[in-house]
C-alpha cells in the first residue's frame, strides 16, 4: 500500500516461531537498505552491503526479495487489507470503505517511522525502477481489492466492472502517493486519499466551483 511497517501492528494474530523470524529477517533486511540508502544513496547500495548490514547472506536476501527495488516496496502485512475490508459494515458505500481502510493503513505507517516512509516514497519519483517495481506491484492490491469487491457486490471478481473498480483505486492510491512525494510530503497523506477518492465519487471539481 502507501505506507510500510518496519514492525508488525499490534493486532496481528499470534504467528508461530518459524513466521515470527522470517518477518524479523525481512524486517532487518529492510532497516540495512533504508539505512544504507540514506547514506550512500539508492545506486550505490548494493546487495552484498545489505546483507553484510542486516548480518545474513546476499542469498537469504535474494530468498526474501527477488530485487532491491522489492526491498523498497514490499508491504508485509498488505494482506491485511481484505480482511479490514471484509470488517466493514456491508451497507456501507464502497468508496466509504476505501477511505476508512487506507485512513486507518496511514495512520499506522506514519506511527511506526514517518522518515521511512518517505523515504520510499521519494525513492518511487526518483528512482525509474522503483517506480517501475511499483506499479507491478500495485497488481497485487488490484487483486486484493477486485476479491473484497467481488464479495461486497456478488459479481464475479475477474469481471469487467469489478476489475475496472478496483483498479481506478489502485491508479488512485498510486497516482496520490507520487504527489505526496514530489510535493515534499507538505501535505497531509489521508486528506490527499480523501480528495482522489472524491474525484472517483464525482468526478473532476469545476474550477469556479
Amino acid at each position: 500500500m502507501t505506507a510500510a511497517r518496519t514492525t508488525p501492528p499490534a493486532d496481528l494474530p499470534r504467528l508461530g516461531l518459524r513466521e515470527r523470524k522470517k518477518i524479523k529477517t525481512r524486517e532487518a533486511i529492510r532497516s540495512a537498505t533504508y539505512a544504507l540508502v540514506e547514506e550512500r544513496g539508492y545506486d550505490a547500495t548494493t546487495i552484498e552491503q545489505i546483507a553484510e548490514r542486516a548480518e545474513v547472506s546476499p542469498s537469504t536476501v535474494f530468498r526474501y526479495f527477488p530485487t532491491k527495488e522489492d526491498i523498497v516496496l514490499t508491504d508485509e502485512y498488505d494482506p491485511l487489507l481484505l480482511e479490514q475490508l471484509r470488517g466493514r459494515p456491508v451497507g456501507e458505500p464502497w468508496t466509504e470503505s476505501v477511505r476508512q481502510v487506507l485512513r486507518k493503513a496511514i495512520a499506522l505507517g506514519m506511527d511506526d517511522d514517518r522518515e521511512v516512509s518517505r523515504l520510499r516514497t521519494r525513492l518511487m519519483v526518483e528512482v525509474p525502477a522503483v517506480r517501475s517495481r511499483m506499479t507491478e506491484s500495485m497488481s497485487v492490491t488490484g487483486r486484493l481489492l477486485c476479491t473484497a469487491l467481488a464479495e461486497r457486490t456478488g459479481l464475479e471478481p475477474e469481471s469487467l466492472e469489478v476489475r475496472v473498480t478496483a483498479m481506478s483505486f489502485v491508479g488512485a492510491l498510486m497516482e496520490t502517493t507520487l504527489y505526496w512525494a514530489e510535493n515534499d510530503h507538505r501535505d497531509d497523506l489521508a486528506d490527499l486519499v480523501d480528495r482522489a477518492l472524491a474525484v472517483l465519487e464525482h468526478g473532476l471539481p469545476r474550477e469556479n466551483a
